[in-house]
């Protein structure tokens, strides 16, 4: 997760346009990635400094590169890199024991004369033999509980020099959510997924249907709450990939800025372009709903119709959406819920949904083991 230091926008009136990498100007950039991508490669024993000055370096000619977008892939980079780092307390011990035994040589130069006798090689050559390491060995280890001095152990990288620069995209959009006051999304498909998500991000919704095949959901982000955390804004950030993963949906974000009474809007779509790092989601959450689906798609059914996971019941933060809606050519509908594998919490869990939702028609198909866990007025 990038932070606001390497945040890279512009505003177009009142709208916030995140930096945005493209293949039309941006094209020479795949080169830039496949050459940063082998610096950590090939990194192991760098310390931090010095591989983000190889970055630094590898830009240095570049006209067109803000220092926030380099501040920003050295940051994704990082992301995926293991460093070593002092957690006893070595290194903090060792300089003690250094500066002690440097001490007594103060001013130390590189050229002695007759006032200032105390050479920095020769003391340092000195020092060494009494701790018995070579000062290499040291100087290695003198300032390792420093973040920019930890050394690099391991790097898992990225898939491909695109998949990169489809990070950065992404994170740079992310940024943008952490000053977020409110988020509309409007979505006709994978709304289970999604619900999914913004409940595992613990983000506060409302859902209201717009139409028979589309429903708003509507998110309340950091900057309107009475105190705004951070930790808020990071969960809104961490959202949007799970949500780029889905399909059929469109967001638009209302952010604050620092200056009193002037917003400005982040508006994104599923034909944006940006790419989710996350899987796309399953057309259905288990073969035993897929086998129902084919088997009907495959028998004819006068009048009546299938569709997945188009209806949504909720009830404050309570959302249920049964797996299955029967249309009919005359408006009535009817909700089917497949209960396949299940255990006895699960099973209770489903009881006390239901009861929520006792007074929709919901028809359950379950497994002749489990019917009698089920209350007598349920349709099974």
């Amino acid at each position: 997760m990038l932070t606001r230091q390497q945040s890279v926008a512009q505003l177009q009136g009142q709208q916030l346009l995140p930096d945005r990498l493209s293949r039309s100007t941006h094209k020479h950039y795949l080169a830039y990635a496949e050459r940063l991508l082998r610096v950590y490669e090939h990194g192991q024993g760098l310390t931090r400094r010095e591989l983000h000055q190889a970055v630094e370096r590898i830009f240095a000619a570049e006209v067109d590169c803000p220092v926030r977008r380099i501040g920003a892939f050295c940051k994704l980079l990082d992301e995926k890199s293991e460093f070593d780092n002092d957690q006893r307390g070595a290194a903090a011990e060792l300089r003690q024991q250094v500066f002690s035994l440097a001490a007594a040589h103060h001013p130390l130069v590189t050229n002695t004369d007759s006032l200032f006798e105390s050479s920095e090689a020769q003391t340092k050559a000195n020092i060494a033999a009494q701790l018995g390491r070579s000062w290499e060995a040291i100087d290695a280890e003198l300032f390792a509980d420093v973040m920019e001095f930890h050394r690099l152990k391991s790097f898992s990288g990225y898939p491909s020099p695109q998949a990169l620069l489809s990070r950065y995209n992404v994170a740079q959009t992310q940024v943008a959510l952490f000053d977020a006051e409110q988020i509309t999304i409007q979505t006709t498909s994978d709304l289970k997924v999604i619900l999914r998500y913004a409940k595992l991000a613990r983000l506060m919704h409302r859902i209201r249907r717009i139409s028979d095949a589309c429903y708003e959901l509507q998110f309340d982000g950091p900057a309107s709450l009475l105190r705004q955390t951070r930790r808020y804004g990071v969960s809104m950030a961490k959202f949007l990939p799970a949500l780029l993963a889905c399909r059929g949906w469109k967001l638009h974000a209302r952010l604050r800025t620092r200056r009193v009474g002037w917003m400005v809007y982040l508006a994104l779509t599923d034909q944006d372009g940006l790419v989710s790092h996350l899987p796309p989601p399953e057309e259905f959450d288990s073969q035993l709903e897929a086998n129902f689906a084919q088997r009907w798609e495959a028998e004819t059914h006068d009048d009546w119709t299938l569709s997945r996971e188009s209806e949504i019941l909720h009830c404050g933060q309570k959302v249920f959406i049964p797996d299955f809606v029967f249309t009919h050519t005359d408006g009535r509908r009817h909700l089917l819920e497949i209960v396949g594998f299940w255990t006895p919490e699960y099973l209770q869990a489903k009881v006390e949904t239901l009861q929520l939702f006792k007074e929709h028609r919901i028809m359950l198909a379950v497994a002749e083991s489990a019917q009698d866990k089920f209350p007598s007025d349920y349709d099974t």
